[in-house]
């Protein structure tokens, strides 16, 4: 295992205004929260993936006619690089990630994605769209922790996020894509062309006008940090500017008792591929993966179960305005109207 010294690991206390503003709002951006020393790191990491000087195993590399400029825009965004680079994993299981994921979703969270975005000049954005669409749980507790490796604003193609509609249902695609999303409304309708940057062909967008005026762009600088929930609809536009990047490195996590049927495409054993993800912080009944490059987290170092760990549990305040892991005592206990 590779640590990288410059890793910050004081451990980040969600405060309960955090807390409710991603109630309310459907994401919570955590200014800082990833040192510049680890921003960095990711940002040379991109570049030597950009200009050849590094490879991961598994990962296509540009065919050889291309242009040197054309090899660079090659580069567009790249998935699961956790199960083959420690670098992806170390970022998928930072502590201070799993800090705010464990007071968002927690405390027990299921990391199962990571993906590198380049977006450099030129590149196009994604439409309107659903993260629990693509990577399904039941229950439903998906979370995205977007890092930004550059500076991100309406320029260079910032997120955007639609406020009060992560409390919309999980529309299901009717464009002969698996057909994830809600089943048991009753009057639901299918979609079509969900991250489609073309509003006319996106079926989301009727759904967004429900909230018009609510949209806002999410700016943010090296080292914040966009958490936002999986029913939330977000876009991002084209990079427009003429040579800045906007990198990022975005992760997926779920609560870990939520059973997960995916895994990127690729195919699993059973009724869902829980054991194929890593248990990054708690406990969970359900089978999980370990890191492959050893990353230090709950599946390799298992945690002491807290007294009570089975009783009536609650992220509550600790009255300075902070969120902690609280159990109930026999006081707190509601046994009566």
């Amino acid at each position: 295992m590779t640590t990288s010294p410059a890793t910050r690991t004081d451990r980040y206390h969600v405060s309960v205004d955090e807390y409710v503003h991603f109630r309310a709002k459907g994401y919570l951006v955590v200014k800082g929260l990833v040192s510049a020393a680890e921003v960095a790191e990711l940002a040379t990491h991109t570049d030597n993936l950009r200009h050849g000087r590094e490879i991961i195993p598994g990962v296509p590399l540009p065919p050889d006619h291309l242009t040197p400029e054309q090899r660079i825009q090659y580069w567009l965004r790249v998935h699961m690089l956790h199960r083959v680079s420690e670098i992806h994993e170390r970022f998928l299981l930072h502590p201070r990630i799993l800090d705010v994921l464990e007071a968002l979703i927690g405390p027990d969270v299921l990391a199962l994605q990571s993906m590198l975005f380049f977006k450099q000049p030129g590149q196009p954005g994604q439409g309107y769209h659903q993260d629990s669409y693509y990577i399904p749980s039941f229950p439903q507790t998906l979370c995205g922790a977007w890092l930004a490796i550059d500076r991100a604003d309406e320029e260079n193609g910032c997120l955007w996020m639609t406020e009060g509609s992560q409390h919309e249902p999980i529309y299901p695609d009717n464009d002969g894509q698996s057909p994830n999303g809600d089943q048991t409304l009753a009057d639901i309708e299918p979609i079509f062309g969900a991250s489609n940057t073309d509003e006319s062909k996106n079926g989301l967008t009727k759904v967004a006008a429900k909230y018009a005026g609510h949209e806002v762009k999410v700016e943010v600088d090296p080292g914040d940090v966009v958490f936002f929930g999986g029913n939330v609809l977000h876009r991002s536009h084209r990079n427009n500017s003429r040579d800045r990047l906007r990198r990022s490195y975005v992760a997926h996590y779920c609560n870990a008792h939520s059973v997960v049927p995916w895994n990127h495409g690729q195919p699993w054993e059973g009724e869902y591929a829980n054991s194929l993800h890593i248990l990054a912080r708690g406990h969970t009944h359900l089978p999980y993966a370990q890191p492959k490059f050893g990353t230090p987290c709950a599946a390799n170092t298992p945690e002491p179960h807290p007294e009570h760990r089975f009783r009536a549990m609650s992220m509550m305040s600790d009255g300075s305005g902070l969120m902690i892991l609280t159990a109930h005592g026999d006081d707190h206990d509601h046994d009566h109207a």
